[in-house]
């Protein structure tokens, strides 16, 4: 592995995401799980345009989501990976070596208990990777893009999960 630190992958942040639907109870149980799971309070998420058919309306709150950054990210992160058994398929990550995954039942986390009065509900985990040094993509003076020997690939952030997590990535989801 190179030993600059110039090139070590890190994680900028993780956002866990619950889309409901609709708002109401519903909407209340999932923040109340997102806030359980990550410690830290969700804001709502709304609905960007009228879908009829589900009787959803523009600027409706559909769902919740949080951001976490720093240790914060990295201690969810691990939780989450151990729910999906340290494995992800190599179609979760995208050319600039960001991925994302589903958890399809809440109550997989330690600790968390199924409550017949709230069901059970699935999550997504979006993780953006990067290197030190992408703030001069991000400035908003004089930004400037990412050179292609400084990116992030795919296989660099693979690297990096089975390095820093022990996570194996697979080619086909092998649930």
């Amino acid at each position: 592995m190179n030993s600059n630190k110039m090139k070590k992958p890190q994680i900028e942040k993780v956002v866990v995401n619950m889309g409901i639907g609709s708002g109401g109870e519903e909407l209340m149980h999932a923040e109340e799980i997102i806030e359980k799971l990550t410690n830290q309070q969700p804001i709502r998420t709304k609905a960007k345009k009228n879908v009829p058919t589900f009787g959803i309306r523009k600027g409706e709150p559909i769902g919740c989501k949080t951001t976490l950054r720093g240790k914060k990210a990295r201690k969810f992160l691990k939780k989450a990976l151990e729910v999906k058994e340290n494995r992800i398929p190599q179609k979760s990550i995208d050319n600039h070596g960001n991925f994302s995954f589903g958890i399809d039942d809440h109550t997989g986390f330690k600790g968390i208990e199924y409550d017949p009065n709230v069901g059970i509900y699935g999550l997504d985990v979006t993780v953006t990777m990067e290197r030190p040094g992408y703030r001069v993509k991000k400035r908003s003076k004089s930004n400037n893009p990412i050179g292609p020997e400084h990116a992030l690939t795919p296989k660099d952030t693979a690297q990096y999960l089975e390095n820093e997590f022990d996570v194996k990535v697979v080619e086909k989801d092998e649930q």
